[in-house]
């Protein structure tokens, strides 16, 4: 959806997500989200009575159904869709990103687990429920490419963990070094735990 599409409300859920994977929750000010979604301050009381809590779960739940969504989008673009292949195209989504434009941003969803998981069991719940979500479309992903259904929950959250380990490291470093290695070291066990077909 274009930033041009969305309402106010759905502007400030969107703004809360990119900035919290910029600055983290506790540098993600009311007053920053409503300038960076263009919506007047007096509508996020009116859209969050909850105030920041309610508006981090919900970026936070956005964040999870994008990235669960792109799971779908990713393997349909593949020409010979493979596990590898997949994780691959995960894992190209954040190396273009940190080419082009550099190492500021990072997934909101580990973000918001590290800032508020103790502080905010809301959001913990919230990023528990995006992660769950997320690894649900990459295990069905991997089942669509031949990987049995009971390896690919364990391979989606072993994918899921080994690429949210990489940013980090990526994002330390300034280099996509953590990320190539990831999608290199990773493809091949990925690649095994297809079913022989035959």
């Amino acid at each position: 959806m274009a930033a041009t599409e969305r309402g106010p409300r759905e502007r400030m859920v969107f703004s809360t997500a990119q900035l919290i994977r910029r600055e983290g929750v506790a540098s993600t000010g009311m007053r920053e989200v409503a300038a960076e979604a263009a919506a007047p301050r007096g509508s996020l009381q009116h859209y969050f009575p909850g105030g920041k809590t309610q508006l981090v779960d919900e970026a936070v739940g956005w964040a999870g159904r994008y990235a669960a969504g792109r799971v779908a989008r990713f393997l349909a673009a593949l020409a010979e869709p493979t596990p590898s292949g997949l994780f691959t195209a995960m894992v190209r989504q954040w190396t273009d990103e940190y080419e082009t434009a550099g190492f500021s941003g990072g997934c909101p969803v580990a973000a918001a687990t590290v800032d508020c998981a103790e502080a905010a069991p809301s959001t913990r719940q919230a990023a528990s429920a995006a992660f769950t979500a997320w690894t649900a479309a990459v295990a069905a992903a991997l089942v669509e490419t031949g990987v049995p259904g009971e390896r690919a929950g364990p391979l989606a959250t072993l994918m899921i963990s080994s690429l949210e380990g990489a940013i980090l490291l990526a994002r330390a470093e300034r280099d996509v070094r953590p990320l190539t290695t990831v999608a290199r070291e990773l493809g091949p066990l990925l690649d095994a735990a297809v079913r022989t077909r035959g």
